[in-house]
């Protein structure tokens, strides 16, 4: 990896979770990138739609540097939960625009500020409110690859798709008969496991 800094090197990681996640879209009905898929109702475009909101106040609000982008989700007396899911009315196109639009205003944040700039997250208790925009670039790294991970394990469910991108699936080669076999060696294993425990 060429790096031409620490910012290259966390705009560079960053920019890959970025990339994961909208490609776990790609090739999907409205219904699948909006399906609940976990009892908790996890779906492909409510984390996308999260992941808009976190850059757009972590990287943002937190410097000082509001976007202007409406997040009714976010404001007093929305419904809880309400930037975990895409309503009917919120287009994939929509949702995937503010994401890009995120992206543009934290990479702008990243290019104008000094890593060890210290800002004030709103939403955080007084007192316990600052973090350097370093820190700040981790967090939204960290939680974007975290979804980024959830959405591996949807996509999978949905259409067996898997991987960082549809050239790159970082996965042991196998044919589907292979995978149901390996599948069926992990099961055999852990039913042993259990049995023994």
């Amino acid at each position: 990896m060429t790096s031409s800094g620490p910012k290259a090197d966390l705009r560079s990681y960053l920019q890959s979770a970025r990339d994961a996640l909208l490609w776990k879209l790609e090739g999907l009905s409205e219904y699948d990138v909006r399906r609940p898929l976990t009892p908790t109702g996890t779906n492909l475009l409510g984390l996308v739609k999260h992941v808009a909101g976190v850059e757009l106040g972590y990287l943002g609000d937190t410097f000082g540097r509001p976007s202007g982008e409406p997040l009714p989700w976010l404001e007093d007396g929305a419904e809880s939960n309400a930037d975990m899911w895409a309503t009917a009315a919120e287009s994939r196109r929509h949702i995937v625009e503010l994401y890009r639009r995120a992206w543009a205003h934290a990479d702008a944040t990243i290019d104008a500020l000094p890593l060890d700039t210290l800002g004030r997250v709103p939403w955080w208790p007084s007192g316990r409110d600052e973090m350097t925009l370093h820190h700040a670039v981790l967090r939204v790294i960290a939680d974007t690859q975290r979804h980024a991970g959830h959405a591996d394990i949807l996509r999978e469910l949905l259409d067996g798709a898997v991987g960082m991108n549809k050239g790159k699936d970082s996965m042991a080669p196998g044919d589907s008969a292979w995978w149901e076999n390996h599948r069926g060696r992990l099961e055999r294993a852990a039913r042993e496991a259990d049995r023994d425990a």
